[in-house]
């Protein structure tokens, strides 16, 4: 006999916790401005992350690194104004962190403070240790991210797929646990094995969030420029596109120049 899923009003660090007693699996996709997230979060997405990623995706830079904490709670701001229902996680910028526990905090307390966000996300694991239990022992939850780090990409060196060989494997699997024991309320794990990534839901209490590791996790994560198709360049294996945005975006606007340089729009309609 299957049993009604719990309807939410308002995601929480809890409800996620319930949904993967339940079996009931976490959709989260990133966000980074208002109108975006508006549609994000109506179309029931339950955690939207405000993710560094918006580096590239909104910036142009190559990679994660240069986005600062100011512009992190920028677009954070935006987002938080807009969701009704999801629950709001904001990346801590590379560099906001890493040097001592006590900027650690406060970063996460302006995020926090700043923004109206409900949570952080921060990448690694045992290095930081100390980082991650004052942000928690402050109170404000937070959310572990191992596997692929991309702040990290110049230490890897590559994007390519982490804890295949025993040895990280092996650490992944600690680093989990710690994170766990520290208080950590998810993780997301990127771009490792399926079979790990199982293995790590299966063995912890808290919610693993996937992207590029399987379907055997309690929920699944991607760019939302990613899957709605307006970066064509951009293909893991992992990827999925539900849309082709960059196609419609281009023959909508290739319209509008025709229509204006024709002198077709506006419309007697459409005028004054």
């Amino acid at each position: 006999m299957s049993t009604a899923k719990k309807q939410y009003k308002r995601i929480t660090v809890k409800s996620l916790q319930e949904m993967k007693l339940n079996n009931q699996k976490i959709a989260m996709l990133t966000s980074y401005d208002y109108s975006t997230a508006k549609l994000v979060d109506a179309a029931g997405v339950d955690v939207i992350l405000v993710g560094d990623s918006a580096s590239n995706v909104f910036a142009g830079h190559e990679t994660t690194l240069p986005i600062t904490l100011d512009q992190m709670i920028y677009h954070a701001s935006g987002v938080v104004r807009a969701a009704q229902r999801a629950l709001i996680v904001v990346d801590i910028p590379f560099g906001s962190y890493q040097s001592d526990s006590k900027e650690a905090l406060r970063s996460a307390i302006r995020i926090m403070k700043e923004s109206g966000a409900h949570a952080v996300k921060v990448e690694g694991g045992a290095e930081i240790k100390e980082s991650l239990s004052r942000i928690i022992q402050a109170g404000i939850p937070v959310m572990g991210h191992l596997g692929l780090t991309p702040q990290s990409i110049y230490k890897f060196g590559t994007y390519s797929v982490r804890a295949r060989e025993e040895e990280e494997a092996k650490k992944l699997l600690e680093d989990v646990a710690l994170l766990e024991k520290i208080g950590c309320f998810a993780i997301v794990l990127e771009k490792v094995p399926a079979k790990l990534a199982e293995i790590v839901s299966n063995n912890t209490n808290i919610p693993i969030i996937g992207i590029g590791a399987g379907p055997k996790v309690d929920g699944q994560v991607l760019v939302v420029n990613d899957m709605l198709g307006m970066n064509k360049e951009f293909s893991p294996r992992f990827l999925r596109r539900y849309l082709d945005l960059e196609s419609e975006i281009t023959n909508a606007v290739q319209q509008y120049v025709k229509d204006t340089k024709d002198n077709s729009f506006p419309s007697e309609k459409e005028q004054y």
